[in-house]
């Protein structure tokens, strides 16, 4: 339907205040809308409201599917955007918004409040009498200059994973990682924003609470890339974050093996909390190669020894219930921990994000061969648990038998860990059962 020109404005990101959010808000704000922020499912007297989805969760979430068809019963449109864009088909059928807004909103979604859903707009994804239309991509988005973001007044109240907000340095990843999203988003050259300018977002966020940020935009370390490292650009960057929030209060996590040199090393020592997450993923080459990683376990040995030198300390991010991941692969996952005995470790079970290699792979997979799906047959047969729950399960008591400070297993932390084992082997057969509900017809295999 035909949309005036300004519109009262709600976007919802649920659950998280994240970066996405705020920045299409600022973008909205500045091109004269009213425009409010919230993290709870609350058109409120909205005329218009935009959803912010990062989690294929969020389409098979009872909540947000009532939510979308409330609002749309009102006669008020509903769009939705943030990552679960790249399956624009998969949120079509799920949720039935007005339109999809498709890839980076920053132009997009004020053309869609002041025009409405049309097929000349570029970057949607709209239904038409049962139809899917796609318009073309619009074009990559300018990073280096841009409106501040719309910073909830309670910013300080909010942590993820100890950062009241993560902000974006650059968009794109050299990386071709058979389970991200982010280079298929973004794409795989890098585009930095100008420092000054998130100097000015920094004090924007500080000025609304905000005491600790952590720098996003996928690996850190390739703020500034052209072709190669750029120490200059990374340094400059994290000297300006310590100067404006002060070194205890920066985070600079996320960074690949193969993106470090000694020189920013030394600077996440002198200017951060001091802490490297690396995603390891895997301790077996195969499984590497077959993610798509491009590195390979001698270069992650070397990564946790060179940033040890500088004082670091080292958290780790493992996959497990890959696919193709033997009994062999997962033993050899758990000696590198054994052997590195890293500071912290974060498992997950490998979920298919749609549109993904991992998700091709997944397709075609019988269930029978897939460890989220097959049943574990070994010292945790008596939980009845699937292969990848179990190993999620046993790796995080693994990597706490390793880790530098004593953890004890409690009776506690052990019924909280095989909860959360089988919640995610859950959450993960619920998104590959729509994949093969959208890729394969819901076909039984």
């Amino acid at each position: 339907m035909p949309i005036d020109h300004l519109m009262k404005t709600v976007i919802i990101s649920p659950g998280i205040a994240t970066y996405g959010a705020m920045l299409i808000g600022g973008v909205v704000r500045d091109a004269g809308h009213e425009v409010r922020l919230s993290t709870a499912l609350n058109a409120g007297d909205a005329d218009v409201v935009l959803l912010s989805l990062f989690s294929t969760q969020h389409l098979m979430d009872p909540a947000i599917r009532d939510f979308v068809a409330g609002v749309r019963a009102s006669e008020r449109p509903v769009y939705i955007g943030g990552p679960v864009s790249a399956y624009p088909e998969y949120v079509l059928g799920e949720l039935a918004p007005d339109a999809v807004v498709v890839g980076e909103g920053e132009e997009t979604v004020p053309r869609l409040l002041g025009r409405g859903v049309s097929p000349d707009l570029p970057g949607i994804a709209f239904s038409d009498g049962g139809r899917i239309v796609i318009t073309p991509p619009a074009p990559p988005v300018p990073v280096q200059y841009r409106p501040l973001p719309l910073i909830p007044d309670d910013i300080g109240r909010q942590s993820i994973r100890g950062a009241n907000a993560y902000i974006e340095t650059h968009r794109g990843c050299t990386g071709a990682c058979t389970f991200c999203q982010v280079p298929r988003f973004f794409g795989r050259e890098i585009r930095s924003r100008n420092l000054d300018e998130i100097r000015k977002e920094v004090r924007a966020f500080r000025e609304k609470g905000a005491v600790r940020l952590s720098v996003s935009g996928g690996t850190g370390s390739l703020f500034g890339y052209h072709g190669e490292i750029d120490d200059d650009a990374v340094i400059a960057l994290l000297q300006m974050l310590a100067e404006e929030l002060g070194p205890k209060n920066v985070s600079a996590p996320d960074i690949r093996v193969d993106a470090i040199t000694d020189e920013i090393l030394e600077a996440i020592r002198k200017y951060t909390i001091g802490w490297l997450f690396y995603g390891f993923e895997s301790g077996s080459d195969a499984v590497l190669r077959q993610m798509g990683k491009g590195v390979t376990v001698a270069q992650m040995h070397e990564a946790v020894e060179r940033s040890r030198q500088h004082g670091l300390k080292v958290a780790g991010c493992f996959i497990v219930g890959y696919p193709t991941e033997t009994t062999e692969d997962y033993e050899a996952t758990k000696e590198f921990i054994a052997e590195e005995m890293l500071d912290d470790v974060f498992v997950s079970v490998a979920e298919p994000i749609p549109k993904t290699p991992l998700a091709d792979l997944v397709l075609r997979t019988p269930h029978e061969r897939n460890p989220v799906y097959a049943p574990h047959e070994g010292e945790y047969r008596s939980l009845r648990l699937t292969e990848a729950e179990a190993r999620w399960f046993d790796l995080s008591q693994h990597a706490d038998m390793y880790k530098p400070l004593l953890h004890v297993v409690t009776d506690e932390v052990f019924n909280m860990y095989l909860a959360e084992a089988r919640k995610q082997g859950e959450d993960v057969r619920r998104v590959t059962a729509l994949i093969e509900r959208y890729e394969k017809g819901g076909d039984e295999r």
